[in-house]
This record gives structure tokens, sequence and C-alpha cells, in this order.
């Protein structure tokens, strides 16, 4: 488990891009237009993107079609 933990936060690039990503629209949602409305619309999205990074995540860990490695 350690060991996937491990592969899975490596800095690739989809692991900085999902990050990048999150940082920026938290930064955009509560520095540059802190509105509900804009910051409900930054969680969504954070949680898409979370959550296409966690499928990509667990089909790279299942069928290997990550070529970086």
């Amino acid at each position: 488990m350690r060991d996937l933990l491990r592969d899975a936060l490596a800095p690739t690039r989809y692991n900085v891009a999902a990050a990048v990503t999150a940082a920026a629209l938290l930064f955009v949602a509560y520095v540059l237009v802190p509105h509900p409305y804009v910051q409900y619309g930054a969680w969504l999205v954070i949680f898409t993107v979370w959550m296409v990074w966690f499928v990509y995540l667990g089909v790279d860990h299942v069928y290997g079609i990550d070529s970086e490695s």
C-alpha cells in the first residue's frame, strides 16, 4: 500500500497539473472573485478534476497504462 501511495503522489505531470489546477481555482475563487457562487463552482470543478485523477490512477494501477514508469 505504501508503494502505491508513493507512486501515486510522485510529482508526475498529471499530479502536478491536478494540483496546480486546484490551487489556481481556489486562488481565483477566494482572492480574485470572492463570491459564494464562484467558490461553489470552483469546488465542483476541483472535485471533477480529482475524480478524473483518481479514476486514471486506479486504471493505471490495475492495467498499467502509464508509459512513464
